[in-house]
């Protein structure tokens, strides 16, 4: 890849932010009713990416968030399991020696949250991760160099990662928030996407602005105008800032109205959160639940 600009021009990166809120609003208002149902609820919880990135997180903690999804079904034998468990790299292999379920091992890598560290380091850690047993990676963009224009080296940077990766999926974190304007969300989704990414997600949840349901239409916009030229699922993950039932049904159906049904499933829609499932078994059980 070598003229992003030209590839800016296949697709509608000219996007007007009140017009985004706009249809934003036009479809939540038609459609969110309808969404609003325990069925739904229980699909959200499946798609779930359990995340745990504190500073102070200890084995301990991990090891109890890991027995926790490993005895889920012996407390919810009616509930699907959350998708995977996310955590720093140095606690990957606690993970994959406590988790009996089919559950996805994810990990941050590359410089999370902020990028801004070496190349080669990011390339490391990547594939250091993936040796201690990751099965999905998550990393930032180098916001950065993005806003700068720098669009080949944000490329570069993504296409050495992904080969890191190996058999491990790559979600390129955008950090939308710090991209401020819709038109600058679509470009990095198209520069994300180009380099392999397998999903494009929101944010790190580590900034001011995380996901909005107006980022969430423009990745959405970007993926299916990417299938549409391409023939190519790539998946999305809104993270950071999505706790409450009512967060999880709107994103739902936005990825419902613009992707279709195909993307309603955790191989290629997931949410980054911590809070969200306790409140989404609060919501379809009735009462309020503290399992997690």
């Amino acid at each position: 890849m070598t003229n992003f600009e030209e590839l800016f021009k296949v697709y509608n990166c000219k996007l007007n932010d009140e017009v985004v809120k706009q249809e934003v609003e036009k479809i939540l208002s038609a459609h969110f009713a309808e969404n609003d149902t325990p069925a739904v609820y229980k699909q959200c919880l499946n798609q779930i990416d359990l995340t745990s990135l504190n500073g102070s997180d200890t084995h301990a903690g991990i090891e109890s968030m890991t027995r926790k999804v490993n005895e889920f079904k012996q407390h919810f034998p009616h509930l699907p399991n959350v998708a995977a468990m996310c955590v720093y790299p140095a606690l990957v292999p606690v993970v994959k020696e406590t988790l009996t379920e089919n559950v996805g091992i994810a990990a941050v890598a590359g410089g999370f949250p902020a990028s801004q560290t070496f190349l080669e380091i990011k390339v490391a850690e990547t594939a250091m991760t993936v040796l201690e047993g990751a099965t999905e990676i998550d990393v930032v963009i180098s916001i950065g160099k993005f806003l700068e224009g720098r669009y080949e080296e944000v490329y570069d940077e993504l296409s050495e990662i992904k080969a890191s990766c190996r058999d491990a999926h790559l979600k390129v974190i955008l950090e939308t928030g710090e991209l401020k304007t819709a038109e600058n969300i679509m470009k990095a989704s198209l520069v994300a996407m180009s380099a392999g990414a397998d999903f494009i997600k929101t944010s790190t949840g580590k900034t001011s602005v995380s996901a909005t349901p107006e980022a969430t239409y423009v990745m959405c916009q970007a993926i299916k105008q990417w299938n549409e030229k391409n023939g190519q699922k790539v998946g999305y993950k809104p993270a950071g800032g999505i706790s409450t039932t009512e967060d999880a049904v709107k994103h739902y159906t936005l990825v419902k109205e613009i992707l279709g049904t195909e993307w309603l499933n955790n191989k290629l829609f997931r949410f980054g959160a911590s809070r969200l499932a306790n409140n989404l078994l609060s919501s379809i059980e009735g009462k309020e639940v503290k399992y997690f």
